[in-house]
């Protein structure tokens, strides 16, 4: 074992197992860290404003040749205090017992990756995720001719705006590729992750220490490096574990720290994952490399995990309901989904928060490069699917006023589409007042709700359960009316709470589906 793999190892944060939470670096490793810390930083900010430095030297007259020895030999004292300090910290970690058993372990793994005894003694290190080894590879499974045509549509919006104002699609790219994708995922900046990264440790430890929790590296399709984790429930005694969770995190959460406690609570198996971008996976949360992402992960479950497609739950909560229905396009056959706190367009999101001269531009970014429009993805899935809506939310509401709560749009989309008869165009008024008042699941008659349940089993057993469903053609108004509350009950649950706040365990529940297969009724 090499002088170099310590001077070249990853970062340590944690050994699982000790009191200590947090890995604490020697003098020697901690002052090489400081450094190197400091010269990268200063390399960023030189390479963010090197336009204004090169300006000012030019103005300066120091860019001439007489100028080059000076810079050449700059860049070697530089080059000399890199190396010296990587030294000085490599010796510092060979010091330490923690990150001598961790450069051991990596060594092991390496020359028998697929021993357990060996991935056992790696899985008790938390270091950088970047000199992690992949676990999955995506492009190891053949993909099917529906995910090329889902993949196909999604681009169509592209090519119709292909003719649009080129002055306006050049500042709508920019726009959407500086700061704009940073206002949609928040979650993506540096800044951010660097302030949270000791509370994203903690949270990876408490599910590694108190839930057995595995972390996984895939890789996507398109070569992006997607940090998840899993944790089996499978042989824990409950039911419930023998169903997966796929959790899909919002634009400013990631696993460590985000919706996973709900479904834990419950003793589901439960896999979580990061948006590219986020934490340790790579990438940019873009629609296309997020689309990929999410697909790699139900393969992982798939083929790795081993979850038949009919175990899974695809749950989403605020801006990962896009993944959680995207996914649900590929794999229809999905258990079902859950989405809790999530909208149903991006764009008027985006509207409402710029200055109203630029929204022109604004929907020219959205539908170009990053179009999360779950209205499209929501009638692409017939199974079953639960959404619930935060009451006080003050991020998809205009002052937190229910009526303006965009989860509105995306339920009454959902039972137009799946029945047309019941919730009819010419009633959408009523309809909409229906749906804009809190949702109470006490105030029914059951009597109702009986004979509600029964018309739908007849006409399934009838008919199939496929959607659209036409049942309600002869129908009068007040059986409409009972039919329509109903179904927005078995589909739409309120949550007194805002955006943020951690959905409880008894909201979360798997999705209601009229109880038929095969004309086969199930009471």
């Amino acid at each position: 074992m090499g002088f170099l793999n310590y001077v070249f190892g990853p970062k340590l944060y944690q050994e699982y197992g000790l009191d200590k939470k947090l890995y604490e670096p020697g003098g020697l490793e901690r002052l090489g860290d400081q450094i190197i810390s400091t010269l990268s930083l200063m390399w960023n900010i030189s390479y963010y404003t090197s336009p204004f430095i090169v300006t000012f030297l030019y103005k300066r007259g120091y860019l001439v040749a007489d100028s080059i020895s000076s810079f050449a030999k700059f860049s070697t004292s530089i080059g000399i205090i890199v190396v010296i300090t990587l030294c000085i910290r490599g010796f510092g970690r060979t010091q330490s017992k923690s990150y001598v058993k961790m450069i051991k372990a990596i060594e092991m793994s390496k020359l028998s990756s697929s021993d357990e005894e060996t991935k056992r003694a790696l899985r008790k290190f938390d270091f950088d995720f970047r000199s992690w080894m992949v676990n999955f590879d995506a492009r190891s499974v053949q993909g099917d001719d529906k995910k090329r045509q889902l993949i196909s549509a999604s681009s169509r919006d592209s090519r119709q705006l292909r003719f649009a104002n080129l002055p306006c699609k050049i500042a709508a790219y920019f726009a959407i590729h500086t700061f704009g994708i940073r206002m949609i995922y928040p979650g993506y900046i540096k800044i951010l992750q660097n302030y949270l990264n000791s509370f994203l440790i903690e949270g990876r430890a408490k599910l590694v220490e108190d839930h057995n929790a595995v972390r996984y590296k895939v890789k996507t399709v398109d070569f992006n490096e997607i940090d998840s984790i899993f944790v089996d429930n499978r042989q824990n005694g409950s039911t419930n574990g023998n169903t997966l969770v796929i959790c899909s995190e919002g634009n400013a959460a990631y696993y460590e720290i985000g919706i996973m406690s709900t479904p834990l609570s419950l003793k589901y198996s439960v896999l979580g994952w990061n948006h590219p971008g986020f934490a340790g996976s790579t990438g940019a949360p873009y629609p296309e490399q997020d689309k990929n992402a999410i697909d790699a992960v139900v393969q992982l479950a798939i083929h790795r995990l081993g979850f038949a497609v009919e175990d899974i739950i695809l749950y989403g909560w605020s801006i990962g309901g896009v993944s959680a229905l995207w996914a649900s396009n590929l794999y229809p056959d999905v258990k079902g989904v859950i989405l809790d706190a999530t909208f149903d367009d991006i764009l008027y999101l985006a509207q409402s928060r710029m200055p109203e001269s630029l929204s022109g531009i604004v929907r020219l970014g959205i539908r170009e490069y990053c179009n999360l429009n779950n209205v499209e993805s929501i009638q692409n899935y017939n199974g079953p699917i639960s959404l619930i809506r935060r009451t006080e939310d003050e991020i998809i509401s205009e002052d937190n006023r229910i009526e303006t709560n965009r989860g509105n749009y995306l339920v009454l989309t959902l039972l137009k589409y799946r029945y047309p008869l019941i919730f009819k165009t010419s009633q959408l008024t009523r309809i909409k007042k229906l749906i804009s008042r809190p949702v109470d699941p006490k105030s029914f008659s059951l009597n109702n709700d009986d004979l509600c349940m029964s018309r739908l089993i007849t006409y399934a057993s009838d008919q199939g359960k496929s959607f659209p469903m036409l049942i309600g053609e002869d129908y009068t108004e007040d059986t409409r009316d009972q039919m329509a509350d109903f179904l927005l009950r078995k589909h739409f649950r309120d949550y007194k709470s805002t955006h943020c706040t951690p959905l409880p365990k008894d909201l979360f529940d798997i999705p209601w589906d009229i109880p038929i297969e095969n004309g086969f009724v199930f009471t």
